[in-house]
C-alpha cells in the first residue's frame, strides 16, 4: 500500500451533552455521546464512524473486485450490521449484488466469491479482525 496522510478534524461544543462535527476532505458529519452514556445522540457516535469506516471499505473493495471481474454489476448495496456487547464486537455485512439479466452462470458464482474476497482484501477489516473483532460476509446475488 502506497504511503497515505489523512487529516481529519474534530470541533467539540457544549461538553458531555453537546455535539460536534468530523471533517475530513469528503466527510462532514455530526458527532455526539450516546444517550445511554449520558450525551445528546445528537450526531454519530464513535462505534458508528468505525462500523461505517469498515463498511465503506468493504463496499469499495467489493466495487473493485467486481470490475477487475469484468462482471455485469447493475447494483451493488452493502448494509452492516454491528453487534457490540462486553465479551464480543462483531460486524456482518449483507452486500446485495444485482448483475444484469444475461449473466451467466459462471458470473454469478463469480460475484457470491468476490464478497468473500472483498472481505479478505478489506484493509480497514484485516486491522480490526487483528483487534478480534469478527467480521462476516452474508452475501445475496441476484440477476434483474
Amino acid at each position: 500500500m502506497a504511503d497515505m496522510i489523512i487529516n481529519v478534524n474534530a470541533v467539540w461544543d457544549g461538553g458531555v451533552t453537546g455535539n460536534g462535527t468530523l471533517k475530513a476532505e469528503y466527510l462532514d458529519t455530526k458527532i455526539a455521546i450516546p444517550t445511554s452514556l449520558g450525551g445528546s445522540g445528537n450526531g454519530a457516535n464513535p462505534k458508528e464512524v468505525l462500523v461505517s469506516s469498515v463498511t465503506t471499505c468493504y463496499t469499495a473493495t467489493l466495487t473493485f473486485v467486481l470490475a477487475s471481474r469484468n462482471l455485469p454489476v447493475a447494483e451493488l448495496t452493502v448494509n452492516s450490521e454491528a453487534n457490540i456487547s462486553d465479551s464480543e464486537f462483531k460486524i456482518i455485512h449483507y452486500p446485495h449484488i444485482v448483475l444484469s439479466e444475461d449473466a451467466t452462470e459462471e458470473q454469478i458464482q463469480s460475484a457470491q466469491r468476490a464478497t468473500e474476497a472483498a472481505d479478505k482484501g478489506c484493509d480497514v477489516g484485516n486491522i480490526l479482525k487483528k483487534a478480534d473483532v469478527k467480521i462476516e460476509v452474508q452475501g445475496k446475488v441476484s440477476v434483474k
